[in-house]
């Protein structure tokens, strides 16, 4: 079960280096390729699946991406803006319910994530280093820095491509 739920690892934080900084900074540029190509020649009946026995839909899956990442944006922007922002929460079970997720077709939300990571990679790209460790407070992690959300971030996005490729797999589906 630990591997269809984590099937590239939990997210570990780690030091500030320049070359896991072009690593995230990569992953985050190229995730929304990576996601279309996971979920290239799809039908709807597919997109109704879950990607594993209880877990999401492989199409709320996708939309949970661009909430997640949204939600990724906004932080990362206060943290380089404010000084320690509180940054807020939002329960993604929640925003999962809602109708948009069952409504809207799945290339809405690649459409969104090719947007949103452009901006996200070309606001962090020519950062300074110092400004890497610019600090914020989560409710829930405490006190962490920007490096800490570009890592996890650039997981949590092949985090969930996995989640579909492995399920594409399993299904005979193609393998990408």
């Amino acid at each position: 079960m630990e591997n269809l739920q984590y099937p590239i690892g939990k997210f570990k934080e780690m030091t500030f280096s320049e070359k896991l900084k072009e690593e995230w900074l990569l992953d985050i540029k190229f995730l929304p390729g990576l996601v279309e190509n996971a979920i290239l020649n799809l039908n709807e009946e597919h997109f109704e699946m879950p990607y594993r026995e209880g877990g999401w839909k492989i199409k709320t899956l996708v939309h949970h991406i661009a909430d997640s990442h949204i939600n990724a944006y906004i932080r990362m922007k206060k943290c380089i803006t404010e000084e320690n922002p509180l940054i807020s929460t939002y329960d993604e079970k929640e925003w999962a319910k809602l109708n948009d997720v069952d409504i809207l077709p799945v290339n809405i939300s690649v459409t969104l994530l090719f947007a949103l990571h452009s901006r996200m990679y070309h606001s962090l790209a020519k950062l300074p280093d110092k400004t890497w460790n610019r600090r914020f407070t989560h409710p829930d992690y405490g006190e962490k820095n920007l490096f800490f959300l570009l890592g996890q971030y650039a997981w949590h996005g092949k985090h969930h491509v996995a989640h579909i490729t492995n399920w594409r797999k399993k299904m005979s589906l193609g393998n990408f």
